[in-house]
């Protein structure tokens, strides 16, 4: 895990520049943790994204989401849409423990809560997840609030990449998957803005791989000296985080998020039945008061034509983000003796 990123290859994507760390927490105030369960049966963990320091309930962030392709069980997108705001940490995991991680962000909120001295007799975690069955006994469940707790306290700026926490075992374009991450720096006006996309890969088909227009999938195929399948699937899900600064509405923000769609397509997918395509986004720079009874709130907003530039940033990170996650994970067996091989041989 945390092996080499796709820039070490001497692959460039795209043309923007990047943030200093390439990686969603160049956003000021973002951070990301872990939680990692690796054992003889069980490769599956739980990925958190921290937006602020601050409290989140108290002041909620600007938020949109984008379902690209619907075969997932992400919870709290509902209310995300309808009032355009984000109230707590957005946390990654496997299909079936989505449940415990959903109760785990409850708690970890009523405690921020109390803590602060902010009533909350309600919250809408948000839970995002990939089915890690080829390489995890899923079934088991084996995720509990206790690895949840460790990847808040764990969160930093720097995080790791590759096969860790909610990557642990996921597989991409049938080669081993994980957390991937990138980020370009806009200039708007004559200020920086930062956008960030942090991908949990798990999808894909080997023969569509596509590496900046090589068809590295079709090479790996005639490497291997096997037979391509005659009816190849796209299947499998991603979760497509995404962070910003941009002083932008909840619809404003749904706009851009969609661009991560283009990144995914550059690198081979076509977005097949069954895929969950998921993509969640927030913005640090509005933010939305609770309660707000009988209160008027001012925001600032760029102009339709301004996001142009927002749009191809987007586009560049969720690519890179995308080959960030192959080529920073190893070959990993799965219980059956199945190795999922990482990218990197191959580049």
């Amino acid at each position: 895990m945390n092996g080499k990123r796709i820039a070490a290859y001497g692959i460039e994507v795209g043309k923007m520049e990047r943030g200093p760390l390439n990686k969603i927490t160049d956003v000021p105030g973002v951070r990301v943790g872990h939680a990692t369960i690796r054992d003889a049966h069980h490769h599956t963990g739980v990925t958190v994204i921290l937006p602020c320091e601050d409290n989140m309930f108290k002041n909620k962030l600007t938020a949109a989401s984008f379902v690209q392709n619907g075969f997932g069980k992400t919870q709290g997108l509902v209310q995300v849409d309808e009032l355009g705001t984000l109230e707590t940490p957005i946390a990654l995991t496997n299909t079936l423990n989505i449940g415990v991680v959903h109760d785990a962000m409850v708690t970890y909120m009523a405690g921020r809560c109390a803590q602060d001295r902010v009533p909350m007799q309600s919250i809408n975690p948000v839970v995002g997840e990939c089915n890690d069955a080829s390489l995890n006994a899923i079934i088991d469940r084996p995720v509990t609030a206790e690895h949840v707790f460790e990847a808040i306290e764990a969160a930093c700026v720097d995080f790791d990449e590759g096969d860790v926490g909610a990557g642990t075992g996921t597989v991409c374009h049938g080669l081993k998957g994980g957390i991937g991450s990138a980020s370009r720096v806009l200039t708007i006006a004559g200020k920086r803005y930062t956008l960030g996309v942090l991908v949990q890969s798990n999808h894909g088909c080997l023969e569509e791989l596509t590496v900046r227009g090589r068809r590295l999938g079709e090479e790996i195929i005639e490497k291997r000296r096997v037979q391509p399948s005659p009816e190849p699937n796209d299947r499998g899900s991603i979760m497509m985080i995404t962070a910003t600064d941009l002083p932008v509405s909840d619809r404003q923000l749904r706009r851009i998020i969609k661009r991560c769609g283009v990144g995914l397509a550059r690198c081979g997918s076509y977005f097949g039945h069954g895929s969950g395509d998921v993509m969640i986004g927030f913005t640090t720079a509005n933010r939305m008061p609770h309660g707000g009874m009988h209160r008027i709130v001012s925001q600032q907003v760029l102009t339709e034509h301004t996001l142009e530039m927002a749009f191809r940033a987007m586009a560049e990170a969720a690519e890179e983000a995308v080959l960030n996650s192959l080529s920073c994970a190893d070959d990993v067996m799965a219980e059956d003796g199945t190795v999922y091989e990482g990218i990197g041989q191959y580049l």
